[in-house]
């Protein structure tokens, strides 16, 4: 990817005049410098209302409420799992036939989905650096860990809200995010995969672009019935137009743009070569596997969409840091910082030393990073993951809050125990194929000399070893339902409910091979851990709490921190771009998508869209591009104007966006939406989801529908 017209403007270095860079929190938005530019001034209430109508899909994307009864929208590839899942209970393949519950009865519960409301930020920065304030780098990850759990614990409290200590500015700021959490998702409507990633990874993070990329499901409360919420987007039937001002709010999932050059280095020269080679060779795998059967490329499409997205968008970051004049910006704006800090003797004297103390850790973590992705990552399989989390579960529930690993300290048991007591099918052929291909990985990685595979493999090959614990396991089981020999039904001891329930006794005393398997390295995997916690996760964290003092001191606070995937408001407003000297549209229509359909994959539009070709307005706006600055994990964030509609749902960015990890190029980079009006064409005149259209525009779920009694 190369990236052209650079006008890089890296605002945590040096604001940059009216630019619509950012993804900004909600306690520090730049609301006068949004007046300035385009006229408008968002208000703490109308900040509000934005936040409390957003809402963060807890396993990544961001989604929105859109109606009074718990409606949310959120994009199709957000809510692939959940439609995977309920294809596989089911017996059907929605992803490839399109689903719509017609009546509010028909709306299937998500396995393991939750959401999550932003509902209170409190500002703890002085409990945690005081808490760590004496505390030596080897010491510090411990300390800080213990006092997050503190304060988190003290928040939630009752399961119904999900507290997390957030790290802003890597160190600089800590805020507690207080969340109000929702599991029971039910799904409403999903259309089908050939028009919700029309064009398929060639088309990805491409612009013009004809993608539904829409998905609604409804939240339910704790009394089974639809959420009843006061805040909520209203929506624009006409959309955005071009040059209108608009907001995106989403939960951005990381970004990098205050590392330092030698963690940039880092990526560019190691980390992202070693994950692409690894993403390259695992497409490879996941491709061979679906021509298995029409089964396979079933249950295994959302793990190679996963896949190739990876791939594709960790591609482009790696040509933003091998492209020369960006990389030069970079290290140009990091011999900036460092002048005006050693300009200063005090400033000199407290941080003068920290980007050599960064760039010693980030090798040190580069020399660990094999055996600790083979030992603590562990071997790539669903099952070996819910064996892990059994053992480990066991171990650490019986610990005081703050000495647990912070996976399962009590704010996040919830979320942990929905997701292993959930009824998501398991599919052992692709587990199978998964374990083999990870162990020969770590084979590759570590030697076949090395303890720990000399342990995992014995004497046998990747292969037996991977076959031999997915067919041997009960994990996939929720409940057994073993009888004896008289056929009465025995007490079960080899499920995953079981199991998970009944504390470290039934790990001990458990036969399960997936289990023994996980245990039998534990204590290595552990190990790495600690010393990488020790060695470099907390001094690195206590270097750059240090970079961020200062650059507060050389910059201000009015500035925006990296993505956390925590809720940010990015503005900017629609408009196209120059590419390869052509200029680029900001909006397509829908009369485009039947112009680029071929009739063969990923270019073949479904039929319920050939059939409702006559019915449609051609000329409905469908994909719209924005200046707004958004990263993985906003996808799903609604885009609203300034009268808090909808006009849009975000999907994708273009491709010159993907070096947006680093940098922000507002002549180049730009968020890709689905226009509010082709969503209402499309439920209307293609699919015939006239409920979801009237609650859209105000009509009460359950509701009779227009025109009918």
């Amino acid at each position: 990817m190369m990236l052209r017209h650079l006008a890089l403007s890296i605002v945590v270095f040096a604001a940059p005049a009216l630019a619509d860079e950012g993804m900004w929190t909600f306690n520090n938005f730049p609301s006068a410098q949004v007046k300035k530019k385009y006229g408008f001034e968002p208000t703490k209430e109308w900040l509000d209302q934005v936040r409390l109508a957003s809402v963060r899909i807890a396993g990544g994307c961001s989604a929105s409420l859109v109606s009074a009864d718990g409606l949310v929208m959120t994009n199709h590839h957000c809510a692939r799992t959940c439609i995977e899942n309920l294809s596989g209970l089911q017996k059907k393949d929605f992803n490839k036939e399109g689903f719509f519950a017609r009546t509010m009865a028909d709306e299937p519960k998500c396995p393991a989905m939750e959401m999550n409301q932003l509902v209170e930020i409190t500002d703890v920065t002085k409990r945690l650096q005081d808490a760590t304030k004496a505390v030596a780098g080897d010491k510090f990850a411990e300390a800080q860990k213990t006092e997050i759990a503190k304060i988190e614990k003290e928040c939630a409290t009752g399961d119904e809200f999900r507290c997390d200590v957030v790290t802003l500015y890597r160190g600089g700021r800590y805020d507690l995010y207080k969340y109000r959490r929702f599991q029971d998702v039910r799904l409403v409507m999903a259309p089908e995969d050939a028009i919700a990633f029309f064009g398929g990874d060639p088309d990805n993070f491409m612009f013009p672009r004809y993608d539904l990329d829409m998905t609604f499901v409804r939240i339910y409360g704790a009394d089974g019935k639809p959420l009843k919420n006061d805040t909520f987007f209203k929506w624009s039937a006409a959309g955005a137009k071009e040059g209108e001002l608009t907001f995106v709010s989403g939960n951005p999932g990381g970004t990098s743009r205050t590392l330092t050059v030698a963690q940039l280095e880092d990526d560019r020269d190691y980390r992202l070569p070693q994950r692409l080679f690894r993403l390259s060779e695992l497409r490879g795998l996941i491709s061979e596997y679906q021509n298995r059967g029409p089964e396979q490329k079933r249950h295994s499409n959302d793990t190679l969409f996963g896949v190739e997205n990876a791939f594709k968008a960790l591609k482009g970051r790696h040509g933003a840091l091998a492209d020369a004049a960006f990389y030069g910006k970079l290290k140009a704006n990091e011999e900036d910082f460092k002048k005006k800090v050693n300009a200063n003797p005090k400033l000199k004297k407290e941080f003068g030393k920290v980007w050599d103390e960064i760039a010693a850790l980030t090798k040190k973590n580069a020399a660990m990073r094999k055996e600790y992705g083979a030992l603590e990552g562990g071997p790539y399989s669903d099952l070996f993951s819910k064996a892990r989390t059994l053992v480990r579960y066991a171990a650490e529930s019986g610990k005081p809050n703050g000495e647990r690993l912070k996976e399962f300290t009590d704010s996040r048991l919830p979320q942990l125990k929905a997701q292993m007591l959930s009824n998501a099918p398991v599919y052992k052929e692709l587990e199978i194929a998964k374990l083999t291909w990870s162990l020969t990985k770590i084979r590759e990685d570590l030697s076949p000399d090395h303890p720990i595979v000399k342990k995992m493999l014995g004497v046998r090959s990747p292969a037996e070893v991977a076959k031999a614990l997915i067919t041997g396991t009960k994990l996939d089981e929720l409940v057994a339902t073993a009888k004896d020999k008289a056929g009465k039904p025995v007490a079960d001891t080899t499920s995953r409910t079981a199991l998970f329930n009944g504390g470290q006794a039934a790990i001990d005393a458990s036969k399960d091979p997936m289990i023994e398997f996980a245990r039998s390295f534990d204590a290595e995997a552990r190990a790495i851990r600690t010393r990488w916690e020790n060695e470099v996760d907390g001094p690195l964290k206590k270097q750059q709490e240090a970079l961020a003092k200062a650059r507060f001191a050389v910059y201000g606070q009015s500035i925006y921190p990296d993505a956390t995937f925590t809720l940010r408001l990015s503005f900017g407003s629609v408009k196209g771009y120059q590419e390869d000297g052509r200029e680029v549209k900001p909006i397509t229509v829908l009369g485009g998508a039947f112009e680029r359909h071929t009739g063969a994959e990923p270019f073949a539009l479904p039929k319920s869209w050939l059939d409702a070709r006559a019915k449609l307005n051609l000329d409905t706006p469908f994909n719209l591009a924005t200046t707004n600055d958004i990263i993985g994990g906003n996808s799903g964030s609604p885009l609203v104007n300034k009268e808090r509609e909808v006009v849009g749902l975000i999907f994708d960015g273009n491709i010159q966006s993907l070096g947006g990890d680093y940098g922000f190029d507002e002549t180049q980079n730009r968020a890709v939406a689905v226009h509010s009006a082709a969503i209402l064409e499309a439920l209307e005149k293609v699919y015939g989801a006239q409920r979801i259209v009237d609650e859209l525009k105000g009509t009460p779920a359950g509701a009779p529908a227009a025109g009918q009694k």
